[in-house]
């Protein structure tokens, strides 16, 4: 990727990466006789569903607008999961779905007879809570105390009721095959009766199968032996994975500002509109050219957003050599869970979205405008 033929700022996808990932996916999937779709809450660019359609067939989506989408652009009803429904919505977002799994016999019992109604089959399935995630941060935590993700063992019923064909679970993030083997274990400890009366198993994500050193074919084992024990479909719906270290945020350094002896670059791209996870889980994103500090460090800059918000930055990092005003930062591994997150806070308008193709040209796939903040308001 030529970061020079780059616009800034600007999200961009490397269609090579891409596929390499998806290839890797669609290996495991067929291996593993299972099915493995595209979460949209990790990765929803449209532009390149093209290319995703080439290796997987379906999508999960939480929400009516993300489903719509997979309609549209992946070509193919939804895996539907929401915490919770909405009436005037749910015959909407049934036209676009194919799975339906609800998080409350609640809401089961409240919309089964009219997922029978549809002219498409449409299978219906709960979500139960394991009781067991190695996520530290209780904020991406679906098993933390209290959550209201998912039904807990101890609030289901004796009897799986009927029209449920799929139990679906979701408790990882980032995780590797060793960590779904001990959830399995919780799982089929807490639910093992119902395992055996149902048609699928939905492993929801947190699959991070395309991070260096994942243990491949230890995952293979763990979904076939599962599948044959149980004779299910099992379903993995990763979102990270997909877009795992597939593209960049180009920004450029816009001024440099010193107060009590700590220099901070000002950069055209906000961490809490374009990089919120950044703030939120948090995490150190990686960049081009820099490193951490350390004792020998002579030339440390605190990376700063263009927003109001007072935390809109970055503790420093060690770039080699004085920062200029103009001079390129990139962030690498910026493709999953960003653009799904962003906002226009402040009115800082979004980066633009390209793809670095694999003829290796640049293609600017959509920059924003005033009108696109605008019409967020009221």
């Amino acid at each position: 990727m030529d970061y020079s033929k780059i616009p800034s700022p600007a999200f961009v996808l490397d269609e090579k990466l891409l596929r390499k990932n998806l290839e890797l996916i669609n290996r495991v999937q067929k291996e593993a006789g299972i099915e493995i779709i595209l979460a949209f809450k990790g990765f929803a660019m449209w532009s390149a569903f093209p290319l995703v359609r080439e290796y997987v067939s379906g999508a999960t989506a939480s929400s009516l607008y993300e489903a719509r989408l997979c309609f549209e652009e992946m070509k193919t009803r939804a895996h539907v999961y929401s915490p919770v429904y909405f009436e005037k919505e749910f015959d909407e977002l049934l036209s676009y779905s194919n799975h339906i799994v609800f998080n409350s016999f609640n809401q089961f019992y409240k919309y089964y007879s009219e997922t029978q109604k549809t002219d498409h089959p449409v299978s219906c399935g709960i979500r139960v809570n394991p009781e067991f995630s190695d996520v530290e941060t209780d904020l991406y935590n679906p098993s933390a105390p209290g959550s209201r993700l998912g039904v807990g063992i101890d609030e289901f019923p004796d009897e799986l009721p009927e029209g449920i064909d799929g139990i679906h679970f979701h408790v990882l993030c980032e995780s590797d095959s060793f960590s779904l083997e001990q959830v399995l274990q919780k799982l089929e400890n807490k639910f093992g009766k119902y395992l055996h009366q149902v048609k699928w198993v939905n492993m929801g994500g947190g699959h991070l199968m395309t991070r260096k050193g994942y243990d491949h074919q230890h995952l293979i084992e763990l979904l076939t032996a599962f599948r044959k024990k149980y004779n299910v479909k099992v379903i993995l719906e990763p979102g990270s994975a997909f877009a795992w270290e597939t593209g960049v945020l180009v920004s450029t350094v816009q001024d440099i500002v010193e107060h009590k002896g700590v220099k901070t670059a000002i950069l055209d791209v906000s961490f809490t509109a374009h990089m919120p996870d950044t703030l939120e889980m948090p995490y150190r994103p990686k960049i081009v050219g820099a490193t951490d500090p350390n004792e020998n460090s002579k030339h440390l800059y605190r990376l700063g957003g263009p927003s109001c918000l007072a935390g809109d930055f970055m503790e420093a990092y060690n770039f080699g050599h004085e920062l200029q005003i103009g001079e390129q930062v990139v962030f690498l591994d910026m493709i999953h869970y960003t653009m799904v997150k962003t906002t226009m806070f402040n009115g800082v308008n979004h980066p633009t979205i390209a793809i670095w193709t694999e003829k290796d040209e640049l293609k600017i796939v959509r920059q924003f405008n005033y009108n696109d903040f605008k019409n967020r308001l009221s």
